[in-house]
């Protein structure tokens, strides 16, 4: 895969943009600056992308992007930033607040198989681009958080007694790596089955593994539910 590893050159008034406070137009073009970024970076990769094919796609001047971005790695941690807010968001909002911390698991378990489902290209780019040494740092990043995430709540299950002593890292790999391959499985067409049914049996397998107390669940050879 072609890599840009020299992104086009940066003007002499672009940098950092923590400390610039954006008015509702200026969030609107940052937003379409990213909406674009992700379409091109999963029709043609994230190396064979330019920023000048970003702002062309975006219908902004050029110039404009340095305002947002100083760099194309930027604009891609950005991006990957987003979606792991909105993941966290839609986890959040699955989970009943007040459910026992095993169960708030596969709750959250569930919504993260739907939801990489829903976003099926932006995670199909991160499976080709996860190699990519200049952007494994912001990929290594989003893990922690999530691992970070499922390990509270391995440890409240523990403390609460639903869930037997051990190595809370040892969980949280098996929790993190159901999800990924299931959905991995499914984005792929290895798996054919309506995303609810594969949910469900995510679901399933993960209290199954944690706990031990429910059904393992089947599949048909053509990867239906039965």
């Amino acid at each position: 895969m072609a890599d840009e590893r020299q992104p086009d050159a940066q003007p002499p008034e672009a940098r950092p943009i923590d400390d610039r406070q954006h008015t509702e137009q200026g969030n609107e073009r940052k937003q379409q600056l990213l909406h674009a970024a992700e379409q091109l970076f999963t029709e043609r990769g994230y190396g064979a992308t330019r920023i000048s094919d970003i702002c062309a796609a975006a219908g902004v001047a050029k110039g404009l992007f340095y305002w947002y971005f100083p760099t194309k790695e930027s604009l891609f941690a950005e991006l990957v930033r987003t979606m792991r807010h909105q993941l966290r968001r839609a986890q959040a909002a699955a989970m009943i607040a007040d459910a026992p911390p095993v169960v708030r698991i596969r709750q959250g378990a569930e919504a993260s198989v739907r939801f990489m489902a829903a976003h099926q290209p932006y995670f199909a780019l991160l499976d080709v681009e996860r190699t990519d040494d200049a952007l494994a740092s912001v990929m290594k990043e989003g893990s922690d958080v999530y691992s970070s995430d499922v390990r509270r709540l391995i440890e409240a299950a523990q403390a609460d007694g639903s869930l037997a002593d051990g190595d809370p890292g040892f969980f949280v790999v098996g929790v993190l790596g159901a999800v990924s391959s299931f959905s991995h499985a499914h984005r792929s067409g290895r798996l054919a089955m309506p995303i609810d049914d594969l949910a469900h049996l995510v679901g399933d397998w993960v209290m199954q593994a944690l706990t031990g107390r429910a059904v393992a669940p089947t599949t048909g050879r053509d990867g239906t539910s039965r």
